[in-house]
């Protein structure tokens, strides 16, 4: 497949060249339509996108379902597979699929899954898992069951970090609530500890701060900033260096706010949408570990008025981010693209345009709606 007369954002900048030529699921030649040579247009099909941005595909590293699913209800492989046809419609190629606080043989169902697809779960676009609590903060669950936030025992502890990396990307806890030789045991296992959902004191997080690299949901589930305790937000913004996420969604966080901290956090700040199952659909309520939650004019929120995920696609997220947060369609694209792919280590092979890289495209128009995306080197239009 060549893909031609692209305005091409290569996941760092948009380049000169227009022309991607694809062979099976790598990129093989960024070029120009000037050079493509009349046996590479005898071989391929020609896609001319008329001027569209073509972007790597987009990375979510948190997301709970979409598409009427949801992985905490469902855990299996056809949950998967309508996360990711569903994703596509929006741009997104990867993804984490997220199990919140739940169960230990929640837990173990989605390692064995990950055992079961070790070989083919990027086929259906799935990174590896984020594991999003049970080890968080009673008075930081949002819509997490109380009922269910513990600290882990030690054998399961154990069943997350045989897994490792391969199988669970990120991993949720609060820090004041974690136990050091758990913590120990899954950052040697290379499983990315991200803070979140946590009350912790500046202090606090201080004394665990080697293990914990990430941060889930900037702003949600936070102790909040304040005069005389710095909190979580404060010591993500003193720090500047953990890797966080973002809900982009104008509910989650107004977008002055998160203005405000991408201009402190920078590069280490991406975009996530936490979305749940009305994504891509007309739902208009669900229930999310026993709890009933409604979804009006794209907000998630149970019957006591807590957010319940969100209804967020990474196209808008992208959209509100250039048009809202009003930073530059560059910096939009790096923290769909480049950016979560650094984040989980995969940038060797995603977030990028670049020869060799997996095939992983899409391209949208002016009004940030997406008319294709090419997965592993195969072309959906919308």
């Amino acid at each position: 497949m060549i893909i031609k007369n692209a305005k091409i954002f290569d996941g760092e900048k948009f380049i000169p060249e227009n022309a991607v030529i694809l062979e099976g699921d790598k990129i093989k030649k960024v070029t120009t339509v000037k050079d493509l040579t009349d046996e590479d247009l005898s071989k391929h099909e020609v896609i001319d996108i008329d001027g569209k941005i073509l972007s790597p595909g987009f990375i979510d590293l948190q997301l709970n379902g979409c598409g009427g699913v949801l992985f905490n209800d469902e855990i299996t492989k056809e949950t998967l597979e309508v996360m990711n046809e569903t994703n596509k419609k929006y741009g997104t190629t990867s993804f984490l699929p997220t199990l919140i606080t739940s169960p230990d043989e929640k837990i173990l169902k989605a390692l064995e899954l990950m055992k079961e697809l070790k070989d083919t779960k990027e086929e259906i676009g799935v990174l590896g898992l984020h594991i999003e609590g049970p080890y968080i903060s009673i008075e930081k669950k949002g819509v997490h069951r109380p009922d269910y936030i513990r600290v882990l025992a030690d054998k399961v502890i154990d069943k997350i970090a045989e897994v490792g990396y391969d199988g669970v990307k990120i991993m949720t806890i609060a820090p004041e609530n974690a136990v050091v030789k758990h913590l120990e045991k899954l950052q040697k296992s290379g499983i990315n500890l991200a803070l979140g959902h946590t009350n912790a004191t500046y202090e606090q997080l201080v004394e665990k701060e080697q293990y914990f690299t990430h941060a889930t949901h900037f702003f949600n589930a936070m102790r909040p900033f304040d005069s005389r305790e710095p909190g979580v937000i404060g010591y993500l913004l003193d720090k500047k260096t953990i890797q966080c996420g973002i809900i982009v969604d104008g509910m989650h966080a107004s977008f002055p706010s998160v203005r405000v901290a991408k201009e402190v956090m920078k590069s280490n700040m991406y975009l996530v949408t936490d979305a749940v199952s009305p994504m891509g659909t007309d739902m208009t309520e669900f229930m999310f570990e026993g709890h009933r939650v409604f979804h009006k004019d794209g907000k998630c929120f149970t019957e006591t008025g807590n957010l319940g995920g969100s209804a967020l696609d990474m196209i808008t997220g992208i959209k509100n981010l250039v048009q809202k947060v009003r930073i530059s369609e560059e910096e939009a694209l790096r923290m769909a693209t480049s950016y979560p792919a650094r984040v989980v280590q995969v940038n060797d092979r995603y977030g990028h345009i670049k020869e060799g890289y997996i095939a992983d495209l899409t391209f949208y128009n002016s009004d940030y709606k997406v008319e294709g995306t090419i997965a592993k080197g195969k072309l959906t239009r919308y």
